[in-house]
């Protein structure tokens, strides 16, 4: 991710990350070796982008000096090997408990945050406004979705992204966290109905009311 942005405001951003309390423009302008105004310039698209934010400001005998530092979004722009953790977590428990263990593992997960979720929105009360707001919950956690309804009114959700991609195709049990989640939280039966970790195009998922 980091890569998408300018080599300056790449080297901004670094200095950032080494510099945890934050850096003022002046001491950014003199590590970047640029001026000022480019410096207020850098600031200003990353902070519209969310990736640098203001820090306290410091004491200096006279006018207070502003300090600028990475924002939760600025510190994710920067490589974590959470996939690489997870392939670990999951193949330990596929190694204690089978696949069968580890199938009944992520359906126990998945019902648990679908648990968490169904809190969060005690006004769902319609299959329909479950799943879309299950397609929002989604798409922002990154999965691409949109919510259909066929000529049958059969109510069905696409994803063109699944976070879980690499994974899934090395533990196929991966997908019933998915699949308990939404069954939990939309209170329906879920077909999955093509898998790109399987190599479908997209995930598709058709809910049935299970009355």
């Amino acid at each position: 991710m980091l890569k998408i942005l300018g080599l300056r405001q790449q080297e901004l951003l670094n200095l950032l990350l080494k510099h945890k309390t934050g850096l003022t423009v002046d001491e950014l302008s003199k590590q970047l070796e640029i001026a000022k105004n480019a410096v207020r310039q850098h600031l200003s698209s990353l902070e519209n982008d969310g990736f640098v934010t203001h820090g306290i400001s410091r004491p200096s005998g006279g006018r207070p000096e502003q300090l600028y530092v990475l924002s939760d979004a600025g510190k994710e722009l920067f490589p974590r090997h959470y996939s690489w953790f997870a392939q670990l977590i999951v193949e330990s428990i596929q190694q204690e408990s089978g696949e069968d263990g580890l199938k009944e593992r992520m359906n126990a997960m998945g019902a648990a945050v679908a648990k968490q979720l169904k809190r969060q929105h005690p006004e769902l009360e319609t299959l329909q406004h479950k799943i879309e707001k299950l397609s929002e919950i989604m798409e922002d956690l990154g999965y691409d979705t949109k919510s259909t309804s066929t000529l049958a009114n059969i109510q069905v959700i696409e994803a063109d992204n699944c976070i879980f991609h690499n994974l899934a195709i090395k533990n196929p049990a991966v997908c019933q966290f998915d699949l308990a989640l939404m069954a939990s939280f939309t209170d329906s039966q879920v077909d999955h109905q093509e898998c790109m970790a399987n190599k479908g195009n997209v995930c598709r998922f058709k809910f049935k009311d299970k009355t």
